[in-house]
């Protein structure tokens, strides 16, 4: 029987590669009314250059971007790029449909947390913005454990801190490497989610428990579960 769910965030709760795309654009573009001369599509493929290097969480991008582009910072050029930016961010992070009500129903019945690999303003912040933040029992961030999924350490610390069996658990997620393979390292029992830009190996279907195509099938999977 299922006594607490887990969530992540990016590509989970919210679409973390459309709010990163959008944001960007928007400092691309304010950048370039401020006087930056750069041509588009060089510039997306820097901004992804640096993401695989540093990681979608990297706070030094858009100086990063700027030092490749022009070989230094004009910092009146970055002041643009990161107002536009944060102006962007609160407008597109928002949650996939159905994600509040859907934690709300489970939280009525099972204990409800999140672990992200993200920084723990940055994660707070995404769950704020989302109008969220109250609705789950623990929240496990980078800084809790120093140890980013799949290590074991973010899903035993979850589990102690909901006082629940990991065998009692559902991990849901959008990343089969971090977060399925994490918590089956555990004996979680673990939830695709297939609408989070899931890649899925062609040749075979992932070890995972349950998969679902909207998260509004995610009361009835937890319901079902025995």
């Amino acid at each position: 029987m299922i006594k607490a769910v887990i969530f992540d965030i990016d590509n989970t709760l919210i679409d973390f590669y459309h709010f990163k795309e959008k944001c960007m654009k928007a400092a691309f573009n304010a950048m370039t009314r401020a006087g930056l001369k750069v041509d588009r599509k060089k510039a997306e493929k820097i901004i992804w250059d640096i993401h695989n290097k540093y990681g979608m969480e990297y706070e030094y991008i858009l100086q990063e971007f700027l030092m490749r582009v022009m070989k230094k910072i004009d910092y009146r050029i970055l002041a643009h790029g990161i107002i536009a930016y944060r102006k962007e961010r609160t407008n597109v992070l928002v949650p996939y449909p159905g994600v509040k009500k859907t934690i709300q129903k489970l939280g009525r019945k099972y204990k409800v947390a999140v672990i992200s690999d993200a920084p723990k303003q940055k994660a707070w912040l995404r769950l704020a913005l989302m109008d969220i933040d109250d609705l789950f029992d623990v929240v496990i961030t980078f800084e809790d454990t120093k140890k980013k999924k799949p290590h074991k350490l973010p899903f035993q610390i979850a589990a102690k801190r909901l006082q629940t069996k990991p065998e009692e658990i559902l991990m849901v997620g959008d990343s089969i490497h971090k977060d399925m393979e994490g918590a089956k390292r555990l004996r979680m029992k673990t939830c695709l989610a297939l609408y989070g830009r899931t890649l899925i190996p062609k040749k075979s279907l992932p070890s995972v428990d349950f998969m679902i195509k909207k998260i509004d099938d995610l009361p009835k999977v937890v319901k079902g579960i025995k």
